[in-house]
């Protein structure tokens, strides 16, 4: 009998012979060259003309359920990655390994009862079983398992199980309770023996959202995610292809893949954060897979946010799907009182150069009265800005309305989406002031400032560096108990975390992200000041302050960021992009060459924008230097490509040299 297999790797299907019958999704090892490697079988096929090799071992007799065969293949077809890189989604590195089976392991899985690791241990010597037996587990409820709502998330979420179509966005203000509304939800699958998957944007969020999950659901929660070992992924893995009982699997994106083949509900909590795209090959949006697979299953998708992404409230309510969630949760909470102060106004800065003296006052008063201060920084726009120190005017593309960026060898300000350039100017364009600033500061600075100011204070950062040694759980803790007084942050530490001592936020340079030459920096900026706006106001303090500091105080994105009105801001950015033509309204690819030499990467990439240009389907920037340009790989160069057509965006690209990097539906031009 001859069959159709995907190996894992950077490899498209293969035809192999096995001597006995087997199924689609049934996990074996196959010879590639001199290599043994891993492979899901596809299906069954008829004897090729040409000599074939022989499947090595069938290491599962039971299949993958079927939605993560439609996922290979989705991914494949609609992110244009090879079937094998798509395959190493799903099954674990080393699931071909034999396993040691001590209590020490399964000691490393907080999530798993000692009535699974029993299960587990019993497993063939190898710790890969040839039959993966069905592991049955008591399935406990708290006495809290019919979960409290208010008036109002009972309207959500009897809104989320009318709304038609399976994928329902749940716009939820900050603090709004949409966390009990996905413990209904979940609740209401398990009663009916169906797992839920819950998607939450980093690694560092999830030991908060197990610990709420496994109050009601006990033993039954499992956590899935990177930093897990090897060994632990592949012995979760062996567990819940073999369990007919149903689980609650919290993660990040790879969680998505967990192989539970009685899957009955899919929550992605806050949506809109750009961690849900994989940028490393196989590429993909965890929400558009997620959306596949709840369509194949026909179980509903929600997805969950404060600020959710405009494409995905335009698709919500051009198809009825928007369910809104705009009252706190906790009554008389009130909302912060929010400050902005202009940076160009040097007498709002009299005691420091980076913090206004209205932020080091509040700061004095939350140490003398035991509460705690959150610095935030937004690290993404570290890069310099260019505006001018008067006005604070930013220079704009006129084609695509984004910011122009400096080019300092050639003293130039150019656009990376249409190529327009043009040399900086000697004077702001707008109110003739001299001097044009080129600057920006970092969360290292701010730290050390902070000491300097308040000596006596607790004072720790978190950011990419710290995060390599402390993890965000180890630091909510410390803040929790009052270890820490002052926080300088970054994104990770402004998401869906519950504070209860902080009592003020200061948004040290509020329009850093706006500098960006991107179609989404103004988004993302939005989301961020209101994610960061939303850690205080939250009930657990009477009076609580903001203060966002910014060279431009009147630009529209700040102003609808402090009101948290999301629809105005909305409303102001759906009309930006309509107009200039980017998402929803277009669909983008971008194309990305890396070469030895500038002038090779120019000739190639130019080569390709002419084949575009022939096609009045696309519209096609000029190549242009990519945002990190050059590396130790050569020199990077870029082209955007937008068409109302992703089919022909799709079939354009099959065609592309293979140096070429395809990043389709990119949530970021950089």
């Amino acid at each position: 009998m001859y069959y159709e297999v995907v190996p894992e790797g950077r490899i498209e299907k293969l035809i192999y012979d096995y001597i006995d019958s087997l199924l689609p999704g049934q996990i074996v090892m196959v010879p590639i060259g001199q290599k043994e490697v891993p492979g899901i079988v596809i299906k069954k096929v008829a004897q090729p003309n040409f000599r074939t090799k022989s499947i090595l071992k069938v290491l599962y007799s039971k299949p993958l359920p079927q939605h993560l065969m439609k996922t290979v293949e989705f991914l494949h077809e609609y992110y244009l990655a090879p079937s094998g890189q798509a395959v190493s989604l799903i099954l674990p590195r080393g699931i071909q390994k034999n396993r040691r089976k001590t209590e020490q392991m399964f000691g490393l899985l907080p999530s798993v009862s000692p009535d699974i690791t029993l299960s587990l241990s019993s497993m063939g010597p190898d710790g890969v079983s040839n039959v993966v037996p069905p592991i049955h587990t008591k399935i406990e409820h708290s006495s809290s398992s019919e979960i409290p709502l208010n008036p109002t998330q009972k309207n959500a979420l009897q809104g989320l199980q009318q709304a038609p179509g399976g994928t329902k966005l749940l716009y939820g203000i900050t603090g709004s309770g949409k966390t009990n509304i996905y413990l209904k939800m979940a609740l209401n699958a398990f009663k009916r023996q169906k797992s839920s998957i819950i998607l939450v944007p980093e690694i560092a969020l999830t030991g908060q959202l197990v610990r709420i999950f496994q109050e009601v659901f006990k033993q039954n929660v499992m956590l899935l995610h990177s930093k897990q070992t090897e060994a632990e992924r592949h012995l979760i893995f062996n567990f819940l292809l073999g369990s007919s009982e149903p689980k609650v699997i919290i993660g990040p994106r790879s969680a998505l893949f967990a192989p539970v083949a009685n899957l009955g509900l899919i929550i992605i909590d806050e949506e809109h954060e750009n961690t849900y795209y994989q940028e490393n090959p196989p590429r993909y949006s965890a929400v558009r897979i997620a959306s596949l697979m709840t369509k194949e299953l026909r179980i509903p998708l929600i997805l969950g946010s404060a600020t959710p992404t405009v494409e995905d409230f335009y698709l919500a309510e051009r198809h009825n799907s928007l369910v809104k969630l705009e009252k706190k949760a906790i009554e008389g909470a009130k909302k912060p009182k929010v400050k902005i102060i202009d940076f160009k106004n040097r007498d709002n800065f009299g005691k420091n150069r980076y913090f206004s003296t209205a932020l080091l006052n509040s700061i004095q008063i939350n140490l003398e009265n035991s509460r705690q201060t959150l610095i935030f920084h937004n690290r993404r726009g570290s890069s310099p800005l260019t505006i001018c120190e008067k006005c604070g005017e930013e220079i704009l593309c006129p084609n695509c309305f984004l910011p122009l960026t400096l080019h300092a060898d050639k003293f130039i300000l150019q656009c990376h989406t249409c190529g327009f350039s043009e040399r900086v100017p000697t004077s702001c364009p707008k109110c003739g002031h001299p001097e044009i600033l080129h600057k920006g500061f970092g969360t290292k600075l701010l730290e050390s400032e902070l000491k300097k100011l308040f000596p006596k204070a607790r004072v720790a950062r978190f950011d990419a560096d710290s995060k390599k040694n402390e993890s965000v759980e180890a630091i909510y803790e410390e803040i929790k108990t009052g270890g820490i007084d002052i926080l300088v942050g970054t994104q990770t530490i402004t998401k869906g975390l519950d504070l209860p001592k902080l009592a003020t936020v200061g948004v040290v340079q509020a329009d850093a992200g706006l500098s960006l030459p991107d179609f989404a920096a103004e988004e993302r900026t939005f989301q961020l000041l209101t994610q960061v706006i939303g850690r205080v106001g939250r009930g657990h303090l009477a009076d609580t302050n903001v203060f966002i500091q910014t060279f431009r105080p009147e630009h529209p994105i700040l102003k609808f960021a402090t009101k948290e009105d999301y629809l105005g801001f909305y409303k102001y950015t759906i009309g930006q992009r309509r107009k200039s033509g980017f998402p929803p309204f277009q669909f983008i690819v971008r194309l990305e060459l890396t070469l030895k030499t500038e002038a090779l990467v120019l000739k190639k990439i130019q080569e390709v924008v002419k084949r575009f240009a022939t096609d009045k389907r696309f519209k096609v920037s000029p190549p242009q230097p990519a945002f990190h340009e050059r590396t130790n790989k050569g020199y990077t160069w870029q082209i955007i490509v937008r068409s109302r057509s992703r089919e022909a965006i799709i079939e354009a690209c099959k065609n592309l040299d293979k140096n070429f990097k395809i990043v389709l539906d990119p949530p970021s031009l950089l």
